[in-house]
Order: C-alpha cells, then sequence, then structure tokens
C-alpha cells in the first residue's frame, strides 16, 4: 500500500501524524525519510498525540539517539540517526535489535537511510517527507507487511 499527501502547513504534518499514530498496532515500525527541517520530529509529535502522550514531552533524540515514551497503548521508541555516520553497526549503536524485540511497541526511526541494509520483521511503515523551509511537503507513506529491505541511499 503507497499512497501520497500534499501537508501545506506545520498543523497538517502533525494532523497526518495523528492520522498515522491512530492506525498504529503493536510491533509497528516507522521509517522516516527527509532532510533536515522537513517535519520528521514534527510527525513524530502528532503521532504521538494520538496515542495521548503529551506532545511537549517529545523532542528529537539527536543526542539521546533513543527517546522511550510510554503511552497508554504502546511504548514508542523514538530513534534518531543524524548523528550517526552510518558506518559500522547502527542498529548496535541505538540497541535496535533488543528494542524490536518487544512486540508491544512502536519504533519511529529518524533519518532511517543511515541504517544500512537491514531486514525487519515487523511491520514497516516507510515515511518520505520531500520538502523544507516554508514550501509546502509532499509526504509518501508506503506500508509494508513484513520483511523488508532497507538500503542505505
Amino acid at each position: 500500500m503507497s499512497k501520497t499527501i500534499k501537508t501545506t502547513t506545520p498543523d497538517d504534518t502533525f494532523d497526518l501524524g495523528e492520522r498515522l499514530g491512530a492506525s498504529l498496532t503493536g510491533g509497528d515500525v516507522l521509517l522516516l525519510y527527509g532532510g533536515l527541517g522537513a517535519g520528521k520530529t514534527l510527525l513524530t509529535k502528532g503521532i504521538l498525540n494520538a496515542l495521548e502522550f503529551d506532545v511537549d514531552e517529545v523532542t528529537s533524540p539527536s543526542f539521546t539517539l533513543v527517546n522511550l515514551y510510554k503511552t497508554a497503548t504502546f511504548d514508542v521508541y523514538h530513534i534518531d540517526l543524524w548523528r550517526l555516520d552510518g558506518g559500522g553497526d547502527v542498529a548496535t549503536a541505538v540497541g535496535l535489535e533488543e528494542i524490536l524485540e518487544n512486540e508491544n511497541a512502536v519504533t519511529i526511526i529518524e533519518w532511517a537511510d543511515r541504517l544500512g541494509e537491514l531486514q525487519f520483521l515487523n511491520n514497516t511503515i516507510k515515511v518520505t517527507i520531500d520538502g523544507d523551509g516554508d514550501e509546502p511537503r509532499r509526504v509518501s507513506i508506503e506500508q509494508k507487511m513484513r520483511n523488508i529491505y532497507v538500503k542505505k541511499i
């Protein structure tokens, strides 16, 4: 399943995150792609708002690499790979294997292109956000129901 949505304001991006969040089930992995300032963290805030988590507590884990948010429904792991260069084993650096063992958790990975080539056994949603600054965003959402490979681009 694949679709593309145009968002013209930050509120539109947040609202799209809410719609995504409302559709999540335990074990889902969201792979977020997009440039600096594209709206990946804003989308994540919308997702967590749908899961009834205080969005004021949601921050980009650029320096901590992983933030854990305990919602009423799921544990949500928010991972940011911006500071990792893609060399070595990025997945090991953030403890991804252990995180994905939690079948009742949702995992959101910003800068997913830095993972290299991995096979996910979880339901995976690839979200690509194109655009920056004040321009509208084109958000492509592709859902795979298991066994997708992520290749470094």
